[in-house]
């Protein structure tokens, strides 16, 4: 999956929450929270990391490339 950057940077858990991925933002930060997300292949555990061009995100079996 592809997400295209309307600004600098996007925070982590508004990413996960935008692309459906849960149902509510307090989802997004407890999937978070809990370790589930790799963020350039080491685990990521800030809810508000600033998530930016050339980043890759994993959740589960979700690949999300940032352009």
């Amino acid at each position: 999956m592809i997400f295209e950057l309307q600004d600098e940077y996007i925070e982590l858990f508004k990413l996960i929450k935008v692309l459906d991925l849960v149902d509510s933002g307090a989802d997004a930060k407890r999937v978070i929270s809990e370790g589930f997300v790799r963020r350039n292949g080491e685990k990521e555990l800030r809810k508000r990391a600033k998530i930016v061009s050339g980043d890759v995100i994993e959740i589960a079996e979700v690949r999300i490339e940032v352009k």
